[in-house]
């Protein structure tokens, strides 16, 4: 049977075994965090105890982390719940953020998909109306790390807030908000380890929002519903463990590259869509010359490598991804790129394994799925069967 190597970590990490363990035991509590029985209070005080986790994450305190469904409603909150009406966002957000709130401006990005500082302050000088700028610390499909500290001091001398996407970034980057001086972080927990449909948003003090979700004084008064619990709690185990130390960070960085190189030697006109220095350690998007994104991933699958053409949250969609697009690169490289992400599971025997595959599923820049594209047998093969 195909072997399979998870190189997805961007759209979903593995759960933590301690996070898995801290949700199995909080779900046996029987108490809703709102009753003021004992069991209630039992299930508040594991609640109050993982905000003091997830705030200490950014150095922030816990009164102002508020827990939503994950970072797209983390997102829809900052942006919708602002009195702001001007929202200046740049050109490769994740769809959240984009469609948060409709004719919202765009911020071009760089060849290298970054913004300038120069350009979010001419966008800003457009208009003297209060804004609000949205800018992600690093991109889920190429990446990039943007200069969020820069581009806030840029904001803030145009009296802007400033609301930062760190959903791709918590867990491998530090978090500071006061070095970031950002107004608002939005976090989410399967992105480092934790469980699926649980994240957070962080208010700095004084900074004021409507909710979305009405119905409740939950999550002071911003996010009406009964909490998740488990998933709270799950998420809160996954943050004490996801500190990425320089170590491993320097480790992932070496994986990454072991796997770039092979690339290169089998596939001599693979190109990398991200910059080596601004870049995370573990996200490697690259481009086959004359080759679909799709068909690639398709191939790889088939061979047991597990793989992205961009943002989970499009997937199904065929339209080319529109952070490489808004890179103003060609359209034949947009559409044969493929996202390696790494994380807290890969190790060396996994980067290894995958290299022999490459030439096979891309020959010559030409793949086809026609039978089996590695030319062995697959799970529903008689051989592998």
């Amino acid at each position: 049977m195909t072997r399979t190597t998870y190189l997805d970590h961007n759209a979903t990490t593995p759960l933590r075994p301690e996070a898995a363990a801290a949700m199995a035991e909080a779900l046996a509590m029987t108490g809703n965090p709102s009753s003021v029985h004992r069991f209630g209070r039992d299930a508040r005080r594991q609640i109050e105890a993982a905000r003091e986790a997830v705030a200490a994450l950014a150095g922030a305190r816990p009164e102002g982390v508020i827990f939503t469904s994950g970072g797209t409603e983390a997102n829809n909150l900052a942006l919708a719940g602002t009195a702001r009406r001007r929202i200046l966002v740049s050109a490769g957000e994740h769809d959240s953020v984009l469609d948060a709130v409709p004719g919202a401006v765009r911020v071009p990005l760089t060849g290298e998909g970054l913004v300038e500082p120069a350009a979010l302050d001419a966008r800003l000088g457009e208009s003297d109306a209060p804004a609000l700028v949205s800018i992600m610390l690093a991109n889920n499909e190429t990446g990039a790390i943007q200069p969020v500290a820069e581009l806030a001091r840029v904001a803030r001398a145009r009296g802007a807030l400033v609301h930062c996407d760190a959903v791709q970034a918590a867990g491998k980057l530090p978090l500071d908000l006061a070095a970031l001086g950002v107004d608002l972080i939005s976090l989410s927990a399967h992105k480092l380890g934790g469980p699926k449909g649980i994240g957070a948003l962080y208010l700095k003090r004084g900074v004021k929002i409507e909710p979305l979700v009405h119905g409740g004084p939950h999550e002071h008064n911003l996010r009406a519903g009964t909490e998740s619990v488990a998933g709270i709690v799950g998420f809160a185990a996954a943050v004490a463990v996801a500190g990425m130390s320089a170590q491993s960070s320097a480790e992932l960085l070496d994986l990454r590259e072991e796997l770039f190189q092979g690339l290169r030697v089998r596939i001599p006109d693979v190109q990398r869509n991200g910059d080596l220095e601004y870049c995370l350690p573990g996200t490697l998007n690259v481009s086959f010359s004359g080759c679909q994104g799709e068909t690639l991933l398709a191939a790889l699958d088939l061979g047991g490598i597990c793989v992205s053409t961009g943002a989970a949250c499009s997937s199904g969609s065929t339209a080319p991804s529109h952070v490489l697009k808004s890179r103003g690169l060609p359209k034949s490289q947009v559409e044969g790129s493929i996202r390696f992400s790494l994380g807290w599971g890969t190790n060396r025997q996994e980067i290894e394994g995958a290299d022999p595959l490459f030439k096979r599923v891309a020959p010559e820049g030409d793949p086809t799925l026609q039978g089996d594209p590695l030319g062995g047998p697959t799970d529903n093969s008689p051989e592998a069967i």
